[in-house]
């Protein structure tokens, strides 16, 4: 894929230590986000999706260890290597300013006693020297109508908002200083179709409008992702099993893993329907001691001999197109 790299992954390695076992939740991981683009990542729970957005934020806290790697933010002055900078700095360079995330569960975020619009202020301000409250409202208030929201909506208890509307209006706060680069963990989750809707129609506006400049969604869901993203990356196991523009893997799921995935949801598109419904067979393997070679080679329908005993590699077989399968590098 062409265009300027916003963040570079380069095998990174975090891994949860609890009474002395390691659980290898993101395990030799390399990968870039460019600007411009809405990275889907989709994957069975326990992947590694959610703690790959603690990597991203570099947000690390025992029992998650970062054990190897770096990751790489592209700012206009100079590159940012994340993982060496301290918390604080964390805190006062790169949170809210330059990478956000829209947690799970985000509209619980908002405190139930606090009007949205000190909820915002308490979130803004620490990154002024000197704002004031009416000053940040404003800035509420304009954000929210940007992006398809009642400005009064501000003035008003959590309790008076319907749950799309409460997540909206987090997404609304976290992006009020202009990020780079926001993260969406299963913004969808719980959320009914309609509301679920909004909620896609509300990122794309950020991104359209230039209030972002790229997107990580975040989820397990296939029908939800390919409404918004641009590219995908399947993760299993810790591992990134591919990465495709969208359109290709719904085309064309070159990775085994990803067939199955697009084969146990019903699609819209004929020319998928017809390949049928599957089920993949057994459960994710332990990330305490996961197979010595491909980590999805006891569910694999296509397995060899040498996916047992060799790891496959993560590489370009097509045009930007990044798996790591031995059958599909065969298949090509």
């Amino acid at each position: 894929m062409s265009g300027k790299k916003l963040v570079e992954i380069k095998n990174v390695k975090v891994y949860y230590i609890i009474d002395g076992l390691q659980v290898k939740a993101v395990d030799d991981v390399s990968f870039d986000i460019f600007d411009g683009e809405v990275l889907g990542v989709v994957g069975e729970s326990g992947c590694g999706k959610t703690t790959l957005s603690n990597v991203l934020l570099m947000s690390i806290k025992k029992p998650l260890n970062f054990i190897d790697g770096s990751v790489t933010l592209n700012t206009q002055n100079e590159p940012l290597h994340l993982q060496k900078l301290r918390r604080d700095q964390l805190k006062r360079d790169v949170w809210g300013k330059e990478i956000v995330i829209i947690p799970q569960a985000a509209m619980n975020a908002l405190m139930p006693t606090m009007k949205i619009k000190d909820f915002i202020y308490d979130v803004v301000s620490p990154h002024f020297k000197n704002i004031t409250k009416d000053e940040v409202i404003k800035m509420a208030k304009e954000r929210f109508e940007e992006i398809g929201i009642d400005k009064e909506a501000v003035n008003r208890y959590p309790f008076e908002l319907s749950g799309g509307m409460k997540q909206r209006a987090v997404i609304a706060t976290a992006t009020l200083l202009n990020p780079k680069l926001l993260i969406a963990d299963e913004p969808t989750s719980a959320l009914d179709v309609a509301t679920q809707k909004m909620v896609l129609k509300t990122l794309n506006e950020l991104m359209n409008k230039k209030i972002v400049k790229s997107i990580v969604f975040i989820t397990h869901d296939i029908a939800t992702v390919r409404q918004i993203a641009t590219r995908m990356m399947i993760m299993y196991a810790g591992k990134i099993a591919e990465i495709s523009p969208i359109d290709d893997v719904l085309r064309e799921p070159l990775h085994p893993y990803t067939e199955g995935l697009l084969l146990s949801v019903v699609t819209p598109e004929p020319e998928i329907r017809k390949r049928g419904i599957y089920t993949i067979p057994g459960s994710p393997p332990s990330l305490i001691n996961p197979p010595v070679g491909c980590r999805f080679y006891p569910r694999c329908k296509y397995r060899m001999d040498i996916c047992e005993v060799e790891e496959p590699k993560l590489e370009e077989l097509k045009p930007n197109r990044f798996v790591a399968c031995h059958y599909a590098r065969g298949r090509v």
